[in-house]
């Protein structure tokens, strides 16, 4: 078979995956963009709601002869696959390095009761964090850790927002997420699934140390991770069954946002598996 016409970068198509770079855009639409071939693998093997998540694919020539399987599952799973010049994929994934693949997805986050009703037993919940970088990393640092679900409250960033879903590297589409539940309703609903909430904070009275020493990690924990500059506020720290701070035994003033989230989420995966043994969530 031939190589496909370039689409025009004037097409429709095209004009339309340019708009999902506006929030606004992306929620009226329900779709975001995944940029390079790790993302768009995941979103090829992903399904949302029963059908496919990649609803279109676009990409260079070049990419399509270095990633001709990909290209292939992506056109095989019904998804719409454009080729479209560097500079067409350059303007739709707004990075200084594309990597020559652009998919356009459908939003796959999962109602927060579903979560719940899961009964997990590690969460990572995102309050009032602005910074997309931030939030795509602490997921991809929730999946590596094993955690059983993520949730971004209503005053933390667009999960959808391109920068956040790069930094996911793919994460996005291997665990539930929630957006846009306000925080009270998130400690009470975790709670009543029989999960400890505890939220991180530098200035936490208890010492994450002390808690793996006293054997208190090893249950069902909810971590709440606040803003990068500022923190946790007050009641929302009040939420929590307890506010725990990372140890910092050198020099440094603090950890950023996204280290301190490997550290504890890590921490209650070790204590989890080596009191708990096998650990058994089931979504829907």
């Amino acid at each position: 078979m031939g190589t496909p016409e370039l689409i025009s970068p004037r097409s429709p198509r095209v004009a339309a995956a340019r708009r999902l770079a506006r929030r606004n855009v992306r929620s009226k639409e329900r779709r975001f963009i995944a940029e390079g071939p790790q993302a768009v693998r995941e979103a090829v093997a992903h399904r949302t709601g029963g059908e496919p998540t990649l609803t279109e694919l676009f990409t260079t020539a070049e990419a399509a002869e270095r990633y001709p399987d990909l290209v292939a599952a992506a056109r095989g799973s019904g998804a719409r696959v454009h080729t479209a010049s560097a500079e067409v994929l350059a303007d739709l994934s707004q990075t200084v390095t594309p990597q020559g693949l652009v998919g356009v997805c459908r939003f796959l986050d999962a109602p927060f009761e579903e979560i719940a009703a899961a009964r997990p037993r590690l969460v990572a919940v995102l309050a009032n964090v602005r910074d997309p970088g931030n939030a795509g990393t602490v997921l991809r640092c929730a999946d590596a850790a094993g955690a059983d679900a993520v949730v971004l409250t209503d005053a933390s960033v667009d999960l959808y927002n391109p920068k956040a879903v790069r930094a996911s590297v793919g994460s996005v589409f291997h665990l539930p997420v929630a957006v846009g539940v306000p925080v009270e309703r998130v400690v009470s609903g975790l709670r009543d699934a029989g999960l400890r909430v505890l939220a991180a904070d530098g200035a936490g009275e208890r010492d994450l140390d002390g808690e793996l020493d006293a054997g208190t990690m090893g249950g069902p924990t909810a971590w709440i991770f606040g803003n990068e500059a500022w923190g946790l506020p007050e009641e929302t720290r009040a939420l929590a069954d307890a506010v725990v701070r990372v140890p910092v035994h050198g020099k440094a003033e603090s950890l950023n946002l996204a280290t301190a989230a490997a550290v504890c989420l890590y921490a209650s995966a070790r204590a989890q598996r080596a009191s708990g043994g096998c650990r058994s969530v089931t979504f829907s």
